[in-house]
């Protein structure tokens, strides 16, 4: 039988926010935004999802007098995210 795969780790969006930060640990919101190509109303909504469901911890900051958001992966994320890659393995092993 094939395993679930987890419904906020399976959108194109999250799952690419969660692979950056699973391999750097943490990044600014600007940085997430460049390396996935999306746009900034997008991103926010999905990091907000992410956020809610405990895989990633958001801190707004100033960096030079400007407003600085970061996201950083959590211990829940990095298990969610190892989850995902198994589940998705049992597709290419039966």
């Amino acid at each position: 039988m094939f395993k679930e795969l987890n419904p906020i780790l399976h959108s194109e969006l999250r799952l690419a926010i969660i692979s950056l930060l699973i391999s750097i640990g943490e990044a600014d919101f600007m940085y997430i935004m460049e390396q996935t190509k999306a746009t900034g109303g997008n991103l926010s909504v999905q990091v907000e999802k992410l956020n809610k469901a405990g895989y990633i911890e958001v801190t707004k900051s100033f960096k030079n007098k400007r407003p600085c958001t970061t996201c950083k992966i959590t211990p829940e994320g990095i298990n969610a995210f190892e989850e995902y890659v198994e589940a998705l393995k049992s597709y290419i092993n039966k």
